[in-house]
């Protein structure tokens, strides 16, 4: 059953990501090689969401590890629970490659009834109470936060795992696993998917990748989990320098004052609100400022158009996924912050 489930996942592969070259398992070495065999060996197949980042090594180690220690380890959360709250938010943030991709895990390790009810996003209809908490937390009913506190990094990490994670999938990956109008026999492939998802993964295995790094003030909903603590403070510190390297201050001031003015909500079907706002920087920085923008704020925004103008300059792969990254990661940061305030009023 794995390895049909295996073989299906790889029909599409590493071709499914547009506007990057990601390195082929047979060009890897070092931390990317060490990445990809982590990734294969306790994911069960090589994550297009993952792979898409090894034109920049550390930050393919820094999405892996937060990927590894929150949702796949087994840990203080079911792991149905985790595929529920992933769906969650990539239905929140518009993101249907990742809600296809875990709405059919959703199918092979729940009832049938509550897989359906997660995917079609009817979160009070759900059976299941851990599952109905989780999901009710994750699209903002506080009331509803998960308990006990070992729980909450794993939780906490998941649902901000994919707040970072669905925009450079929105960026990279098309709209969508399948093709449009092909039907899929989502409950099966997610039943032969499922000994991948039950699969034993001890915590700590993806920390080794990445240097250590000081734990963040904001990050304090992770302190219950050495493994989630530190896989997420040293992801941080990874992404902070990627946009040091790749981002102008000034359009980092811009995604800052623009997450905290819209509180991260997308602004509707129109880019010209990114167009007006990066008009205010110098002009070989318009750009950079207005992929930047969309990536944290509307990423489904995100076309060829941008990416081209981005790339005028001479942008490598490595360049461009270094500033998806981090406005991502801007993104998934503030969320995290302000639901955290919103939690403790």
């Amino acid at each position: 059953m794995t390895g049909l489930f295996a073989r299906f996942t790889r029909r599409r592969g590493l071709g499914q990501i547009q506007y990057v070259d990601p390195v082929p398992p047979s060009a890897a070495h070092g931390l990317v090689a060490d990445v990809y065999t982590q990734v294969e060996r306790d994911f069960g197949m090589l994550a297009p969401p993952v792979a898409l980042h090894s034109p920049a090594p550390e930050l393919l180690a820094a999405a892996w590890a937060m990927v590894r220690e929150t949702l796949v380890v087994s840990g203080a959360v079911d792991r149905a629970v985790k595929e529920a709250v992933a769906t969650a938010v990539s239905q929140e943030n518009s993101c249907p490659y990742c809600v296809d991709v875990h709405g059919m895990m959703a199918h092979g390790l729940m009832t049938e009834r509550d897989a359906a009810v997660v995917n079609g996003g009817r979160t009070e209809e759900i059976a299941d109470a851990a599952i109905r908490r989780a999901v009710a937390w994750a699209r903002g009913n506080l009331d509803e936060a998960p308990v006990p506190a070992e729980q909450v990094p794993e939780l906490w990490g998941t649902a901000v795992t994919f707040q970072y994670l669905n925009r450079m999938v929105n960026v990279f990956l098309p709209d969508g696993l399948f093709p449009a109008g092909v039907a899929v026999p989502r409950r099966l492939i997610g039943l032969l998917a499922r000994p991948l998802a039950r699969k034993v993964c001890a915590p700590g295995a993806s920390v080794q990748l990445l240097p250590p790094a000081p734990l963040p003030d904001d990050l304090h909903w992770a302190s219950e989990s050495a493994a989630v603590r530190q896989a997420f403070a040293a992801a941080y510190a990874v992404m902070e320098e990627a946009g040091v390297r790749a981002v102008p201050d000034d359009v980092r001031e811009l995604v800052r004052g623009q997450l905290a003015l819209r509180g991260g909500q997308p602004p509707g079907l129109s880019r010209s609100w990114a167009q007006e706002a990066a008009a205010r920087l110098q002009p070989a920085e318009r750009a950079a400022g207005r992929l930047a923008l969309l990536t944290a704020i509307a990423a489904y925004q995100v076309d060829a158009t941008v990416i081209d103008d981005f790339r005028r300059d001479g942008a490598d792969d490595r360049k461009l996924i270094e500033l998806t990254a981090w406005a991502s990661y801007m993104a998934a940061r503030h969320w995290a912050s302000a639901r955290a305030q919103t939690a403790q009023r």
